[in-house]
């Protein structure tokens, strides 16, 4: 047999070693050209600019728990206030500017900051203290899909990433509403193509819904008069007559204890607690007075009924009463009230009848009622037309709790629904809507008061050579791609490390969109 000398052995390590370098080497282009297609042609990274689509995706901001309740909100990051470069997070701690925010929930309004010799301070009466400085957060890193429209039509709700017409070379991002051929309106907050409301998808509407009062969440110094303007009081009070405990040991729970058979109820006064307006925490209070009323509401809780007893909450809306019921028989019904008094039933069902604690949802919402107990579901639509829920819409909107007998009430809350602002906006109105064209889309920011999108675009969209589209649509081949995951919400950083590298786990979620 052979044997191999010490020079040929050498060779043939030699020969191993570059083959294992030429293998490596195959790999690793095989494996930029893998990540080059798949950027190009299939999945991008985004990071939210902007605070257009809060709540559902935040630009840079700040995260905050209210100091007097302990309810945990974002408030926008502007960087032309703080003269921050574009897309620029600034690492020190940093006063809220340039107006203090108002808890979402406790309407608590944060002292005043103000600067002076370069350090923030609050005044508190005749007391000087220091002012608190918060972390800023980056915004949103997403997953879009880049290839999906290629497939298939972008369907409406879709949050969408696309080339901002009348600077295309930097990319928006917004929820989609109308698309080729649809004529669109926004009345009263709410979207109709071709004269028909649209509803939001179920995981759509829960994620829209905004906070107005969460029970679980009381002041710890009531007294201050920062709470919209007034000293802390509990916004849900007794009709008269009426015998609910509002002041239970348990400061959350509401209880009733009647035995004369007649319906107590409580009413949510708005002049105490947070109204009905369109507001969003993350915007600045200063402008929240001109902020229209939105009258689609929704009431949450967590409910125990005795026996021979039952429940139900009442929702308001252009002055006709809406009330959703369950017995302890296990009967539901969904009922209308109107001005005069009258009552009819809507719609009945039957549940399974519980002893403890039953989650309690009650919402009217695009002119769709939805009693939700449990897993039970039942629902009653009013129509499709504007006019269909009624016509007076400047009558205030109503919630109260009512209650036969024993009940017992937890985790209550009130919400409202997302109402895309219609004042001085330039097309899709009531009067004059909007009709698109073959390949044209309308899109709209979550976040409405602060959102710059096809209802206030101004001038004509810019195409390659020369070609203009028409002003407030997204032309077909604008579009990047469907928005559909946060993967990286935020990002914080231990005291001492220079980089952001830990993300917040509690903001990576699916972003919902069309069915």
């Amino acid at each position: 047999m052979h044997k191999k000398t010490d020079t040929e052995s050498r060779i043939l390590s030699g020969n191993a070693k570059a083959d294992s370098f030429y293998h490596t080497l195959e790999w690793l282009i095989t494996a930029f050209a893998g990540t080059l297609v798949f950027i190009f042609f299939i999945m991008q990274v985004y990071r939210i600019p902007t605070g257009s689509m809060a709540e559902t995706l935040r630009g840079a901001h700040f995260r905050l728990r209210c100091r007097q309740c302990g309810y945990r909100f974002d408030y926008d990051f502007r960087q032309d206030v703080y003269r921050a470069g574009e897309n620029v997070t600034p690492r020190d701690q940093l006063p809220l500017l340039p107006t203090p925010p108002r808890c979402p929930s406790c309407g608590y309004l944060e002292p005043q900051i103000q600067i002076s010799g370069g350090k923030a301070y609050v005044r508190q009466g005749e007391r000087v203290l220091p002012g608190q400085l918060h972390t800023v957060y980056k915004g949103d890193q997403i997953f879009v899909l880049k290839c999906i429209y290629q497939f298939f039509e972008p369907k409406r709700w879709d949050v969408v990433v696309f080339k901002n017409p009348l600077e295309p070379k930097i990319n928006y991002i917004k929820r989609l509403i109308a698309g080729p051929g649809q004529t669109v309106q926004l009345i009263d907050g709410d979207v109709y193509i071709d004269g028909h409301i649209q509803r939001k998808p179920a995981a759509v509407q829960d994620e829209l819904w905004m906070p107005i009062y969460d029970n679980d969440f009381r002041p710890i110094r009531p007294e201050e008069p920062r709470f919209n303007g007034h000293a802390w009081r509990q916004p849900f009070e007794n009709r008269p007559q009426s015998r609910w405990e509002l002041q239970t040991n348990h400061l959350s729970v509401f209880a009733l204890n009647a035995d004369d058979g007649t319906v107590h109820r409580v009413r949510y006064n708005p002049h105490i607690g947070n109204d009905f307006r369109a507001t969003y925490a993350y915007d600045e209070p200063d402008k929240y007075p001109l902020m229209p009323v939105c009258s689609d509401l929704m009431v949450r809780c967590y409910v125990r009924i005795g026996d021979d007893s039952a429940f139900g909450a009442h929702l308001g809306k252009y002055g006709i009463g809406y009330e959703g019921w369950i017995y302890a028989d296990g009967r539901a019904e969904i009922i209308r009230i109107h001005p005069d008094g009258t009552t009819e039933v809507l719609a009945e069902g039957k549940c399974d009848a519980a002893e403890g604690p039953v989650l309690f949802r009650f919402a009217n919402a695009d002119h769709l009622l939805r009693l939700e107990y449990g897993a039970f579901d039942l629902h009653f639509d009013l129509g499709v037309e504007p006019d269909a829920a009624g016509t007076h819409r400047d009558i205030p909107p109503e919630v109260e709790l009512a209650g036969v007998g024993k009940v017992w009430l937890d985790h209550i809350g009130v919400f409202r629904d997302i109402h895309y602002i219609t004042d001085n906006i330039r097309r899709a109105t009531e009067a004059e809507p909007l009709t698109l064209g073959p390949d044209e889309f309308f899109v709209c920011g979550d976040n409405s008061p602060y959102s710059f999108d096809s209802r206030l675009w101004d001038k004509p969209g810019r195409g390659n050579n020369g070609r203009n589209y028409r002003e407030g649509i997204v032309p077909r081949d604008f579009l990047v791609g469907k928005a559909f995951f946060v993967h990286w919400p935020g990002g914080w950083r231990l005291k001492k490390e220079p980089l952001r590298w830990i993300p917040c786990p509690d903001g990576m979620k699916v972003i919902y969109g069309g069915n």
